[in-house]
């Protein structure tokens, strides 16, 4: 799926986001994965202060 794809699914509210999904999207905005702890994935931007925590259930992403 493409970026523009997978944006407008997780603008709507998806909760069928699938865990690479997530992934993919936080690495087309520039996040790179920081550190792997446990089921939490945190991505960090060179640029920006705030991190991205994302965790894998049953393959999709969890929802916050």
């Amino acid at each position: 799926m493409n970026k523009r794809k997978l944006l407008t699914k997780a603008l709507t509210g998806s909760k069928s986001l699938r865990f690479t999904e997530a992934v993919r999207l936080a690495e087309a905005f520039g996040f790179r994965l920081s550190r792997v702890r446990g089921s939490h994935h945190v991505f960090a931007h060179p640029t920006l202060r705030e991190l991205v925590n994302l965790q894998e259930v049953s393959g999709k992403a969890k929802p916050y």
